[in-house]
Order: C-alpha cells, then sequence, then structure tokens
C-alpha cells in the first residue's frame, strides 16, 4: 500500500469518477468530500495529486499543507479558485476538464434560443399557475429563415452552429481566429466584419472572456442591432456589458434575451431579473447528468495519469522548480511567450504559420521556446484553452506552420529572439532578448529597431518619417487625457518611422480614428501585456 500514489479527491464527483480511482491496483484513493475544509489540510502532506471543485480553495493555506503533491485536478472549466501562479512555483501542475460540459453548454444555448423565440415559461405560467387559457397570447416566431450571429466559433459556437443549422437557419459566424474554410465547410457564413452579426436576428456568444471580448456588446453595438433583436449568453458574464442590455430591454430594442451567466455571482441582485423579456439560468451550462459523469470521468483518468507520471493533461501552467531550470531560461520563456502574445495582438487574423529564430545559447532549448511562443500567440483567441501542453496540438489542429531556426551564435545580442507571425492580414515580425537583471526588451518589429520593455498597454504608430508627427501625437492624445509613460522610435531606409508609446490609461476609439486621421499616419494598432 504505501508504494501506490495517493488521490485524494476533495470534492463531490461522480460516482462513476470514483468507481474508476478505486479499481486501480496502483493507486490508492481517498474520497475526503465530506471532510471540512480545515480538517481535509491535515491530509494534504501525503498526497499526489487531489481532484477538486470549486468547494475547495488551493491558496496558500491549501499549498502550504502539501508535501509530495505533483499535481491538481479541477474538475470542471473554471479556476478561478486555485492559485496557478503559486503552484507553478512550488511545482505542481494544475489542470482542468475543459471539454466535458460541451455539449451541455451547446443544447442550453438551443434551448435560450428556441424559448426566446416562443417563450415556453410565460405560457407554462399562466396555464399551470393562473389556470388561463388565452393562446392568443402566445403568438411566437419561427427560427427557420432566421439569421444567427455566432461569436466565437470554437467548441461549442460550431457545435451551436450545426444545431442552427438542422432548424434551417441562416447562420453568420464572426471569429477572426479560425480560419474561414472551419465555419465555410459546415454551409455556415464567415465574416471578418463584426458589423455583420450585428444585423443577425439573433446572436449568441462563446468566447473566452478576456479584454478583446469583455464588453464586446455595448450600447453603441446595439444601437446598429435590429429592433427586436434577441441576445443570448451562456458563455461568461461580462461579454455583453449588463447596463447596457438592461436599458435596451427595457426600451425593447432588444425583445429578448437569455442569460445564464452573470457578471457578478450568484446573480439574485441583478437588476434584470425584474424584466418580463428575460429568461435567465443559474450558471447551469455544465448542469446535466451526462456532462458531470463527463466531468467525473475525465477528471480520474487526468489524475490517474498524472499519478502515474505519464501525461499531465489540460495542463493549466508549468511547473517550474527554482533548481531546476537555469535562471536565464525561464527569462527566455517568459521573453517568447511575451513576444508572441505581442505578435497576435498586433496581427490580428486566422493564423497560417508561425516561424521562431532562435540565435545563440538558448537555442538548445528552442522545442521549449516554440511551447512558449504558441502559448502567447493563441492566449488572446484561446483564453484558458490554451495551456503548455496543448498549445503544439491546437495549433496543429488549427492548420498552423509551425517552424524553428537555431543558431548556435547571435551576431547582435548574446541571444536573440525573433518570432514572425503570418496571419490572413500579414506577416510580422518581432525579436527580443534579456539584459542583466532578466530585463526584457524588444528590439525590433519588422525591421525597425525598437529599444523598450514590453509591457502595460502600447500603441504602435507607423507613419511616413516627416516633420510634426511626434508632436501630432503627442498633441492628440493629450486632448483625450492620456498620459504618455514612454515613447521610442524607430526608422528604415525607406522613410518610415514606427513609434511604440507606452500610456498610462485605456485609449478610447474615438483617440485611435483621430491619430488614423493624421496625414502621415500608415497603420496604428494596440496592444497590452
Amino acid at each position: 500500500m504505501d508504494n501506490k500514489s495517493k488521490i485524494i479527491v476533495c470534492d463531490h464527483i461522480h460516482q462513476r469518477g470514483l468507481d474508476l480511482l478505486a479499481n486501480q491496483s496502483d493507486v490508492q484513493m481517498q474520497n475526503l468530500a465530506d471532510l471540512p475544509k480545515n480538517e481535509l489540510l491535515d491530509h494534504l502532506k501525503d498526497a499526489d495529486v487531489v481532484i477538486t471543485r470549486s468547494s475547495t480553495s488551493v491558496d496558500d493555506k491549501f499549498l502550504n499543507s502539501i508535501g509530495k503533491l505533483k499535481a491538481i485536478v479541477r474538475a470542471g472549466v473554471g479556476v478561478d479558485n486555485v492559485d496557478i501562479e503559486n503552484c507553478s512555483r512550488k511545482g505542481v501542475v494544475v489542470m482542468n476538464v475543459p471539454t466535458a460540459n460541451t455539449i451541455a453548454a451547446v443544447e442550453l444555448t438551443m434551448a435560450h434560443i428556441i424559448n426566446s423565440v416562443r417563450n415556453f415559461p410565460g405560457a407554462d405560467y399562466q396555464l399551470r399557475i393562473e389556470r388561463k387559457w388565452k393562446r392568443e397570447d402566445w403568438y411566437g416566431t419561427e427560427l427557420k429563415g432566421k439569421k444567427l450571429g455566432i461569436i466565437g466559433f470554437g467548441n461549442i459556437g460550431s457545435r451551436v452552429g450545426a444545431r442552427a443549422k438542422a432548424f434551417e437557419m441562416n447562420v453568420i459566424a464572426y471569429d477572426p481566429y479560425i480560419q474561414p474554410s472551419k465555419a465555410t465547410d459546415m454551409g455556415i457564413t464567415y465574416s471578418k466584419n463584426f458589423e455583420d452579426i450585428l444585423k443577425c436576428d439573433i446572436i449568441t456568444i462563446h468566447t473566452p472572456k478576456n479584454e478583446e471580448t469583455k464588453n464586446i456588446i455595448t450600447a453603441k453595438e446595439i444601437e446598429k442591432m435590429k429592433d427586436g433583436v434577441i441576445l443570448i449568453n451562456c458563455a461568461r458574464g461580462g461579454l455583453y456589458n449588463e447596463e447596457d442590455i438592461l436599458n435596451a430591454l427595457k426600451n425593447k430594442k432588444i425583445r429578448w434575451a437569455g442569460i445564464d451567466v452573470f457578471s457578478k455571482e450568484p446573480g439574485t441582485n441583478s437588476p434584470l431579473l425584474d424584466l418580463d423579456n428575460i429568461y435567465v439560468t443559474p450558471h447551469i451550462g455544465a448542469n446535466t447528468l451526462e456532462s458531470q459523469e463527463q466531468i467525473a470521468l475525465q477528471a480520474a483518468q487526468a489524475a490517474l495519469e498524472a499519478a502515474r507520471g505519464a501525461s499531465y493533461p489540460n495542463a493549466l501552467n508549468l511547473p517550474i522548480k527554482e533548481n531546476e531550470i537555469p535562471k536565464n531560461i525561464k527569462a527566455y520563456l517568459e521573453l517568447t511567450q511575451k513576444l508572441g502574445f505581442f505578435c497576435a495582438q498586433a496581427n490580428k487574423g486566422a493564423i497560417s504559420s508561425i516561424h521562431l529564430n532562435v540565435d545563440g545559447e538558448v537555442s538548445e532549448y528552442s522545442n521549449s521556446l516554440i511551447t512558449f511562443a504558441l502559448v502567447g500567440i493563441l492566449k488572446p483567441s484561446l483564453g484558458e484553452n490554451i495551456n503548455y501542453v496543448n498549445a503544439q496540438f491546437l495549433a496543429k489542429e488549427r492548420g498552423i506552420d509551425t517552424h524553428i531556426k537555431t543558431k548556435q551564435t547571435s551576431n547582435s545580442y548574446k541571444n536573440l529572439i525573433t518570432i514572425t507571425l503570418t496571419t490572413s492580414s500579414e506577416s510580422l515580425s518581432v525579436s527580443g532578448t534579456v539584459f542583466e537583471d532578466d530585463i526584457i526588451k524588444l528590439t525590433n518589429i519588422n525591421g525597425f529597431n525598437i529599444d523598450i520593455e514590453p509591457k502595460g498597454r502600447m500603441i504602435l504608430f507607423k507613419n511616413t518619417d516627416t516633420p510634426g508627427v511626434i508632436g501630432s501625437v503627442g498633441n492628440t492624445l493629450a486632448k483625450h487625457n492620456i498620459n504618455i509613460s514612454d515613447f521610442r522610435l524607430g526608422r528604415n531606409s525607406n522613410k518610415e518611422a514606427l513609434a511604440l508609446i507606452i500610456i498610462d490609461d485605456q485609449i478610447p476609439q474615438k483617440a485611435i480614428e483621430e491619430l488614423k486621421n493624421i496625414p502621415a499616419c500608415l497603420s496604428i494598432r494596440t496592444v497590452t501585456i
């Protein structure tokens, strides 16, 4: 018994998962889900792997109680209750179960869509509670022929699209991070223009929550929508601006909304609940018997693989032990991920290829560096779904060609990392290096020499190299009360200049438009790291 790996189940999971663990001859399983959390900590010292859900906080107290723990499996998608950064420092892999509830989320979305055109709860309440038979109150509309706009065409969004096609709906997909063929091969229209989504009869969203997708629908977008539009959100709270949705529901610009998720949960105090043209559910996207069974089985299987050292499915972090990885290599791993993250924001579009050039002594770590590059590049589009284990698999699945070129020496720096990201829009090359004290610097952007630490909110302003441009840029930002904390300029032989400007505040769209209108402006992009 002493030689067996020990897996502790901290929270309740489906019995099928417990049975799978209990039936392994090389593993000892302890189900401590009913134990008070303060007592649970006393049992963690001998655990090799633990399985948790939302009831157990993996915080300092938890991590200070572990001994030889090598992995945590979060039985579900969300990891808000797990201190991933601290887990990494302690060499603990954090895994989740991201796909077990896919069908449940898809079908709940369809339930909201169907209810939004037929209002079953209202009809049910009138007949069953009020005992009124008033068929004339319940004229709905049909899905056939209606236009459905899907924001985010990944694992869930694409399946919603397939089911909507079965209802003979006209489906439009918006996802700048997929190849158009993923939609068009299904007979679904693909659009790069978000305005096309705003023209739809029904709009549903299936994206991660990040800086790009938070408040993706506000009063500005609602104003452009059809009168009587229907909005569905079974993804993440905060993707739609709830105050703006509330006002549009009140004035009937939005005829109906189906909401499963809220910005603040539990959403029992949300003013949306006071309206009669909204159908709400309490974040039950994963709440089917089948999905809970699959979550438990996949969590148990992941725990077994981790306990045996076979693999770490859906790992969300990379365990970094200070005494095992050279300090300078860790800095270059961080640099490479930041370069990838920078590229993905500055060159948005469906990715076709990624080239990684590594010059210098760090070239022997190129296989690790490409993984970090991919995590950085795919993070803006995939959010929590991308990790260091599945990065190369997901890149291949998306048809992205990856290339690595190494050189043992660097002409300009001790080590130099260059990422070239090619999308449907263009190619963008970004280089960087690490100086003493692990200071990370950008050194070149598309042939423009730039010396700056990539952090915070950045504006990339490319222009013809003519007098007065810097003053025009500064005046425009000052007009919008935006403070510049750093300003670096690069020039090339084609009489062009590239300014990388770090600013203190979020730049409003109006300011971006005014910068674009500066006569010398060639392009403008924003990046946040």
